[in-house]
């Protein structure tokens, strides 16, 4: 029998999806996951109110086995969550996970075989020596404890600009080891680290029609259109945006068929490529000055409250279940 703890959090965590206002979806009928919810009661809440209260990015980020469910991404994303991740094996014929702590290598299972596909052709193509994988998302996806927006429903993946070495790394070495940047500064590529197999990697991962996007730092971006000969359709698909002079971000379309998962809009950028106006725009100054101080500020008033944290309620429904679930 259950001890009497666990049975309330286990009728407390029925009770949240009862105050959804929605109905619980086929998929999790089955909430008998005692030992996630004995981790939620780490935090200690005692009502039903109080797990609902708890930040999202606590309940998510604290699981450390994907929901035994059919593979879904729900939602968008920056909001959603992922039922039935499959994790990328950490060592592969041409490819090596880094930051295994952080538990961040699991993935809708068509994005995984998407990134095996691209560590083993670029290999095999004598583009790549092997791929050195960043994040991906977490076992049930949902919004992360650090980091990224983004990555919550197991179609985003991080993969490093650093050549894989021609040797099994070690975990401290996974650990510690820092990815090269490939920019001098906002507007400038680092000709000694910036190589033409780089450009091709970035190619072929854009050129899978499941791929909606990779991101990019700006200066990157502007060295692919100077190199990018004959079809250069596929450019239009590279997004210039911060924080991205270390390794590339792949976001993979929502599967064919799958309900409830939200895909981005479509680049259509109008030179085909968004090699003019929109790379201009970030490599000018615009996007990177900080915001103007009020002039005259008002000493009395009052400073803005954070917003709250994003919730369990503030996630689509079938996370719930998916949080729930064994």
């Amino acid at each position: 029998m259950h001890s009497a703890r666990s049975s309330f959090l286990t009728f407390a965590l029925l009770s949240i999806i009862a105050l959804a206002g929605a109905q619980a979806p086929a998929m999790g009928q089955d909430i008998t996951s005692l030992e996630m919810l004995s981790e939620m009661a780490a935090e200690s809440p005692k009502t039903s109110a109080e797990i609902n209260k708890m930040p999202a990015k606590k309940l998510f980020g604290r699981q450390k086995a994907p929901a035994d469910l059919k593979a879904r991404a729900i939602g968008s994303y920056a909001k959603g969550c992922l039922a039935g991740a499959k994790a990328i094996p950490v060592t592969g014929e041409a490819w090596q996970v880094m930051r295994l702590s952080r538990n961040r290598m699991w993935g809708h299972p068509q994005l995984i075989s998407l990134v095996e596909d691209l560590a083993r052709k670029s290999k095999a193509a004598g583009e790549w020596n092997g791929l050195l994988i960043g994040d991906i998302s977490q076992p049930r996806g949902g919004p992360m404890l650090t980091g990224h927006a983004s990555h919550q429903i197991g179609l985003d993946a991080d993969v490093w600009l650093t050549p894989m070495p021609a040797r099994v790394l070690t975990a401290k070495e996974r650990a510690n080891i820092s990815a090269t940047v490939m920019t001098k500064n906002r507007l400038e590529i680092n000709p000694k680290v910036w190589t033409e197999n780089h450009m091709k990697l970035i190619r072929r991962a854009a050129k899978y029609d499941q791929v909606a996007r990779i991101f990019v730092h700006p200066p990157i971006k502007a060295e692919l259109c100077k190199w990018a000969k004959g079809d250069r359709s596929w450019l239009a698909k590279v997004r210039p945006i911060y924080g991205h002079n270390y390794h590339f971000h792949i976001r993979m379309k929502c599967p064919a068929g799958l309900a409830g998962c939200k895909n981005q809009w479509t680049p259509n950028p109008k030179d085909g490529t968004g090699c003019g106006d929109e790379l201009a725009y970030w490599m000018s100054e615009v996007p990177w000055k900080p915001k103007k101080p009020d002039p005259k500020p008002n000493p009395n008033k009052p400073k803005p409250k954070p917003p709250p944290p994003l919730t369990l309620s503030g996630l689509p429904a079938e996370c719930r279940a998916v949080i729930a679930a064994p």
